[in-house]
């Protein structure tokens, strides 16, 4: 059986009404298809680079202060702490909300370390905290590093009213216990 179908129009028909309908269409200029893909954000490299840069300087270690040996013991007090305030800290009698060990850090790595922990523990709302600076035994003819570099940094930080050495339980001269103000 033969299949039923319509005959083809004719060219002359199929080519007038091709015309009717693209009498409107106007031809491109290229032939490229523009893909509306979303940009990545840009990250803006030199404000972080300047941050960094405020974080570091906010800590020098150009600041005079006489080095200490490694079985000194650390203490600093801003003008208006109490006498009972630093008697309890030296006690090791607040109750430590947050702790920091700068072990196996270089200079450079505890200097950023340490803003970036006082940054959180103020947004925290951190009282108390306890800084592991070590002894310094690892570095015998250097003197205690750390323990000299954390002496110099903290009475910087506007945030820290007062620091001592921590007590024998809590790492002794190789710890600091740090009063935060409240924010």
């Amino acid at each position: 059986m033969a299949c039923m179908s319509k005959p083809p129009p004719k060219d002359d028909e199929d080519q007038t009404l091709f015309r009717q309908q693209m009498q409107d269409v106007q031809r491109l200029k290229h032939d490229r298809v523009t893909h509306s893909v979303k940009k990545p954000w840009p990250v803006a490299r030199q404000t972080l680079a300047d941050e960094q840069q405020v974080i570091t300087d906010m800590m020098s270690d150009d600041i005079e202060a006489q080095d200490v040996e490694h079985g000194e013991y650390l203490l600093f007090k801003r003008a208006g702490i109490q006498h009972k305030v630093m008697k309890k800290l030296r006690q090791g009698r607040y109750r430590i909300d947050a702790e920091l060990d700068l072990h196996g850090l270089t200079v450079n790595q505890a200097r950023e370390a340490l803003a970036q922990f006082l940054s959180e523990c103020q947004q925290h709302n951190s009282r108390a905290v306890r800084i592991i600076h070590g002894k310094g035994l690892g570095s015998a003819h250097r003197g205690p590093v750390l323990k000299n570099s954390v002496n110099k940094w903290l009475p910087q930080r506007h945030e820290v009213l007062a620091f001592c050495s921590a007590t024998p339980a809590d790492g002794g001269t190789g710890a600091v216990y740090v009063l935060l103000k409240k924010s």
